[in-house]
């Protein structure tokens, strides 16, 4: 099956590099700190912005300093990074096909644990910092289609958290979900799901998938 598209948008925490080891760690470190139970915390945490599910928990007032108390946390180690299987040989063979990162991380974040991993950033990042709204909001994927200079209705969208689902959705975008981070029972509102991007390779056209 090829999914025609101008470009690719992808996610990174979680579909092409996994830190689950070191982002779990610290959320349960920060949250024992703030009376919260760690477990409510992380089962929606992953694909937002860390500032957008503190304030799930806090009040406005202490957001921020919580945020960045969970931030360095998250930047004490790089404990248990790695590239997630399929993403070095799909990121060095896209065939000319544009693509971008749309990442619900920071850009300090983003470029310890793609260096860690040996990821390859493309020119086109768009990061936390980017966009007054995090995922599920679609400005993310919004913006990084009108830096390439493509509809975003034309853009094949690779995600892994529901939240990240949403945002490529809401973008007009052909979403395609790896189940490298939650059951595929909560990631059907993607048009397609796999397991990983092993079965993911491109063409000039469009991205290939080996169903």
């Amino acid at each position: 099956m090829i999914l025609r598209c101008a470009a690719v948008l992808f996610d990174v925490d979680g579909t092409l590099v996994d830190s689950t080891p070191l982002v779990e760690r610290a959320a349960r470190e920060w949250a024992a700190e703030y009376g919260i139970d760690p477990d409510e915390f992380l089962s929606d945490a992953h694909g937002r912005r860390t500032g957008d599910r503190v304030a799930d928990f806090l009040p406005p007032d202490r957001v921020p300093k919580a945020t960045a108390r969970l931030d360095a946390l998250e930047s004490t180690g790089t404990d248990g990074i790695t590239a997630l299987p399929g993403a070095m040989d799909l990121l060095a063979a896209m065939n000319g096909l544009p693509h971008a990162f749309v990442t619900s991380m920071d850009r300090q974040q983003l470029k310890l644990r793609t260096t860690v991993a040996g990821v390859p950033v493309p020119p086109v990042v768009v990061s936390a910092e980017d966009v007054r709204d995090g995922k599920p909001d679609p400005s993310g994927y919004l913006l990084a289609a009108a830096h390439l200079g493509v509809d975003p209705s034309a853009c094949v969208v690779i995600e892994d958290a529901p939240a990240g689902i949403a945002a490529g959705r809401a973008a007009g975008a052909t979403v395609l979900a790896v189940t490298t981070s939650h059951d595929r029972s909560v990631l059907t509102a993607a048009h397609h799901i796999i397991g990983d991007l092993t079965s993911v390779t491109t063409t000039p056209e469009g991205v290939r998938l080996a169903l």
